[in-house]
């Protein structure tokens, strides 16, 4: 804390100096605290720094924007522990559009409050040409995760503030706004640009996981968890144990991730397990995945191929003969960890009705062939073929071996 208020001594300095235009910048003779961004910054970017609070566009319905936006599902999706994030450490957290328009906040109601009075809310404009130096402005103007701790503000308001912003992008690389931490420059803390970075991260893979546009890559990991547990990595098999494989599925199934107290929960039941067990199967799927999996809530920041989640996505669009063609049998049949169990069962009453409602004769056929002792599916795939389908033989073959049962 003495070192944050010796900074923030220096840089008050420094920022009177350069107000009073003694002497011209850029200058050595400033503080060596004062980064030459921070100086390039105040340089091309003047504004009046007795203003109370950032502007408001005209003719902004911030409603419409945030609905349209694109960061909207993912930002929602993880609202919840962006908000704990904040909370927890005091701090609000901002997402605006490209423009520096702030489209959503979360976190300390304290923090908030004090924030609203700047408009450091939805609807405020914190771009640089319209508030000055600032986090948010040189992380979209630079394109690089900034930070800008107290007198570093061209504002003199955002003095007592310390802010931290990250860009984040769509698939195709085109900036879409920033996502900034901000709280009083006492609460500096260098795991805030990290904290940052990581929640980029997080944002675009959900982005490439729900992105229409024309990607067709091919995700790097694929795991085969149906009927079967298999993982590939850049085509070729790894090994994982049946934990590592719990902790997989689960985390390909809900891309918004979890918090280790949820991972747990899923994973481990009412069982007594010492965290550090838990954190120790993630580090192993951490590995595996060549770290793309995020700390503090255990979320991919890669997309994974997952056959649970394709035929749940076949289902989600109707095409029952597709979400057949990945079915290979039950999630993880060995595991009885409760999240498996509760998504195995989900999975297979919902590709079983589906089937049981289609009029295709060869998704009846396929999912018999999975699941040989149901006669319901055996029934109604003969119900479907045609008197002279010579498949009939083996769909009757198969109902007397299920009524046998």
């Amino acid at each position: 804390m003495q070192q944050q208020r010796i900074l923030r001594g220096e840089l008050e300095h420094a920022w009177e100096r350069f107000l009073r235009g003694e002497p011209p910048l850029p200058s050595a003779d400033l503080a060596a605290s004062v980064r030459p961004e921070v100086v390039e910054s105040w340089s091309r970017a003047p504004v009046d720094p007795t203003s109370e609070s950032a502007p408001t566009l005209a003719d902004i319905d911030i409603s419409t924007r945030w609905r349209e936006s694109p960061l909207r599902q993912p930002v929602t999706e993880l609202s919840d522990e962006l908000g704990r994030i904040a909370d927890d450490a005091g701090f609000v957290v901002a997402v605006t559009d490209e423009s520096g328009t702030i489209l959503w906040t979360s976190g300390c109601r304290m923090m908030r409050r004090r924030a609203e009075s700047m408009n450091f809310a939805p609807g405020g404009c914190w771009a640089e040409e319209a508030i000055g130096t600032n986090a948010l402005g040189m992380a979209l103007r630079t394109d690089r995760p900034s930070t800008v701790f107290s007198a570093e503000h061209m504002v003199e308001r955002l003095h007592d503030w310390v802010c931290y912003s990250a860009p984040i992008h769509d698939p195709h690389g085109r900036q879409l706004g920033v996502i900034d931490l901000s709280s009083t420059w006492q609460r500096a803390n260098a795991l805030g640009l990290t904290t940052v970075r990581m929640l980029t991260s997080v944002i675009e893979t959900r982005l490439r996981d729900t992105w229409k546009g024309d990607d067709d890559g091919e995700a790097r990991v694929e795991l085969r968890c149906l009927g079967r547990s298999q993982v590939l990595v850049a085509g070729v098999p790894a090994r994982a144990t049946l934990r590592q494989f719990e902790i997989l599925a689960m985390l390909a199934l809900r891309p918004g991730g979890f918090s280790p107290g949820e991972l747990a929960a899923e994973i481990y039941g009412d069982r007594c397990v010492a965290p550090a067990t838990l954190k120790s199967e993630v580090s192993h799927v951490r590995r595996l995945l060549d770290g793309k999996l995020a700390a503090r809530t255990y979320a991919l920041l890669e997309p994974v191929r997952c056959d649970a989640v394709d035929v749940l996505d076949a289902l989600s669009r109707g095409d029952v003969v597709a979400a057949v063609e990945h079915y290979h049998g039950p999630l993880l049949p060995q595991s009885e960890a409760p999240g498996i169990v509760a998504w195995r069962d989900q999975l297979e009453v919902a590709i079983r009705d589906a089937v049981l409602g289609s009029q295709s004769p060869d998704s009846a056929l396929a999912l018999g062939a999975v699941n040989q002792h149901d006669s319901e599916l055996h029934e109604h795939a003969l119900r479907l073929l045609a008197p002279t389908d010579h498949r009939r033989h083996l769909a009757i073959g198969r109902l007397r071996v299920a009524e046998a049962d």
